[in-house]
């Protein structure tokens, strides 16, 4: 059994907690937390052992009346592999910890890609993690991208790829995010951080994104066209994303015209906290259309190659969560890409 510290237990860290206690092949031997509020008095519930993030705060632990198992260190000590899930920056803090343990360890999108060995997404570059020390699973708009534009490359090939993101101001839970009544550009300068990244799984890859910040808490919502080398028909191409395990589309039938309403599906279906591990993309939107050769390209001024478009939804909270359980097997060499992404999937009950 992998034996996974979860440090940092808010919105990601106890949601990666849980999928990696239904893991056939992982225990968890426990989770830190800075402070004692609702999260740490769950863990407990659950019957995670709690660890003190912050050592000099263990008597607050205390007070609180949660019992705690020791200090984080102790946590990272007896630990095989430790997903750190703390505030961007946190895990740079963090990192000399782990190596003084020797324990290898995996930080989440908000760090910086010079931090880590390599940042991963198990669709796009599970081979780049293994035996690494220090992974950095990407953010969710990237990891939303990089499982999308993975199968597209690989089919028909990817001239150029543009994204406009239309990101939720916060989080449910964060009620200092906004804005509260406006439409952001964010950033007003080009592009995002959100293409510079996805060359951080795809170093060759030509994409642009450019990002807006909206007065939303539900999920982030893609405006996608990507030129693809081949023209295929625009069933061939919901075939092909149809048999991805991780982008679930979205049935025209099922009446689901936005976010409000895929989270009230996720929550009818069961998902724990009504979460979407997957892509969710509207399938009526996925339209191809002949493209147009840039000069030069074929010498006649002809047409070469499709723009495909769609719309996809990406729910922020949780589409990390298979991606760091995936991240944990590469990084130990414990199963090939194809055999854990069957294996995490299986044991969360993906699919709709």
């Amino acid at each position: 059994m992998i034996k996974v510290g979860i440090n940092g237990y808010g919105t990601i860290g106890k949601r990666v907690a849980d999928a990696v206690a239904l893991q056939p092949d992982m225990e968890l031997v426990g989770v830190a937390k800075t402070r004692p509020n609702f999260e740490a008095e769950t863990a407990v519930a659950k019957g995670y052992p709690l660890y003190a993030a912050v050592e000099e705060r263990l008597p607050g632990f205390d007070e609180a009346g949660i019992d705690v198992a020791g200090g984080v260190e102790e946590l990272v000590e007896a630990a095989d592999v430790v997903v750190d899930a703390c505030p961007s920056g946190i895990g740079a803090e963090n990192k000399s910890t782990y190596e003084e343990h020797d324990t290898p360890a995996l930080y989440q999108g908000g760090e910086s890609a010079d931090l880590v060995d390599a940042s991963f997404n198990a669709r796009g570059n599970y081979s780049e993690a293994e035996g690494a020390d220090h992974v950095r699973v990407v953010s969710c708009n990237t990891t939303g991208l990089s499982r999308l534009l993975a199968p597209l490359q690989e089919a028909y090939g990817v001239q150029k790829a543009r994204v406009t993101l239309v990101r939720r101001g916060g989080d449910p839970g964060q009620t200092g995010r906004g804005p509260i009544n406006d439409i952001l550009p964010n950033p007003v300068t080009l592009p995002s951080h959100h293409g510079p990244d996805v060359n951080t799984i795809f170093p060759d890859l030509n994409i642009d994104t450019l990002g807006m910040k909206v007065p939303a808490t539900l999920m982030h919502t893609h405006s996608v066209n990507v030129q693809l080398d081949a023209a295929p028909a625009a069933e061939e191409v919901r075939d092909l994303l149809a048999d991805e395990s991780r982008l679930f589309l979205v049935p025209a039938s099922y009446d689901v015209d936005g976010a409000g309403k895929l989270k009230e599906f996720a929550m009818d279906r069961g998902r724990p906290r009504g979460d979407i591990w997957e892509n969710c993309i509207w399938e009526e939107s996925i339209t191809v259309e002949d493209g147009v050769a840039p000069a030069g390209r074929d010498g006649d001024g002809g047409t070469a190659g499709a723009d495909l478009y769609l719309f996809q939804a990406i729910h922020q909270e949780s589409d990390v969560v298979p991606e760091n359980v995936d991240a944990i097997r590469a990084v130990l060499g414990a199963a090939d890409a194809d055999e854990s992404v069957a294996t995490t999937d299986e044991a969360l009950g993906m699919g709709f």
